[in-house]
């Protein structure tokens, strides 16, 4: 799996303690939303906003799942 983040998406990694295995598990076995041309993925306590462009993961950003 290849995967790049993008300067926002790295730095929210970082802030929140995400590693990039998080990040790739997130991605395979999350369930799945889409929003116009980006996939939203959550799974635990993380959502992952990306990109599919090629067979690159382009993560957009990352976020900790708030409950309701």
């Amino acid at each position: 799996m290849i995967i790049s983040l993008s300067k926002h998406a790295l730095e929210q990694a970082r802030e929140r303690g995400i590693s990039i295995s998080e990040i790739k598990k997130t991605i395979q076995r999350g369930a799945k939303h889409f929003q116009k041309d980006k996939i939203v993925s959550d799974y635990t306590h993380i959502r992952i906003v990306y990109k599919l462009i090629k067979k690159e993961y382009f993560i957009i950003t990352v976020m900790i799942r708030v409950g309701r």
